[in-house]
């Protein structure tokens, strides 16, 4: 917990993601406007998103859909350009890359990030297929790379799939802490926007007491972080900043903020 109010600098931070266009090599990839245009259609969001006053940003190839458990050279190293260009000089970044969390350290490390994202416990039917992450090759690889400023987020309740097996959320997050030493915990609904329940929020809360910090990772909105920010430390939020709330949209200064003014309205 105190490494998290370290890196942040806030009770309760709100971490803005920073949608990335899809990268060359995928198929929703545009050759125009390339990636000139997409630097700067991500630069417009940074700007409207530091201005509201976002305690941070994580960067995320968010449109490389259908996503996929391995990155590509291609992938990696245009992601890592964008980022370079991109990483702000005033607030904490992070990175996720979806779903390959060896490409996400590794940009992560390359660009100077703070934090990261991933799904890094439990096995997962999913939209891509069986989902079995490693923990050990990822925390041997920041070891390797002598990056362990790099703080991970275990997300342990993801998107786009549902566990195998029985086990609660309490015994995933209990076991995650236990096994893994995450930096901080992440729950979601069950996909980009999607509320999670309030209960399963308080659970993974409970099972980890006040020494690992838990955050809302989807579905975050004015409408609804009072309430969810009264048991989690901290939001990872996306969707609800972009106009109309609509996740491939451009980010809408007017929600970013709206959204903080219900934050720092209870910190």
């Amino acid at each position: 917990m105190n490494r998290i109010k370290a890196l942040f600098g806030e009770k309760k931070p709100v971490i803005a993601m920073a949608h990335i266009p899809a990268l060359p090599g995928t198929p929703r990839y545009q050759a125009q406007p390339g990636l000139e245009g997409m630097v700067e259609k991500v630069r417009q969001d940074m700007h409207y998103l530091i201005e509201g006053g976002v305690d941070a940003v994580m960067f995320c190839n968010e449109d490389d859909r259908p996503y996929s458990f391995h990155a590509t050279p291609a992938q990696v190293s245009a992601m890592t350009r964008i980022v370079t260009e991109l990483r702000p000089k005033s607030i904490p970044f992070g990175v996720d890359f979806l779903w390959d969390p060896i490409a996400a350290l590794s940009i992560a490390a390359a660009t100077g990030a703070s934090f990261m994202r991933e799904v890094l416990t439990g096995v997962y039917e999913s939209d891509m297929g069986l989902w079995a992450p490693d923990a050990h090759q990822v925390l041997t690889l920041r070891h390797t790379l002598n990056a362990e400023s790099i703080a991970i987020l275990f997300n342990i309740a993801p998107e786009f799939c549902s566990p195998l097996g029985n086990r609660s959320i309490t015994q995933r997050a209990r076991s995650a802490v236990t096994s893994s030493t995450p930096d901080g915990l992440l729950v979601s609904g069950l996909m980009a926007g999607a509320e999670p329940d309030l209960a399963a929020l308080q659970e993974a809360k409970q099972a980890v007491g006040d020494d690992m910090p838990v955050f809302l990772n989807t579905g975050a909105k004015p409408s609804n972080i009072v309430q969810f920010l009264s048991v989690a430390d901290g939001v990872i939020v996306g969707s609800s900043l972009k106009m109309d709330g609509y996740t491939w949209n451009p980010v809408d200064p007017r929600r970013v903020q709206e959204f903080m003014s219900k934050v720092r309205s209870i910190r």
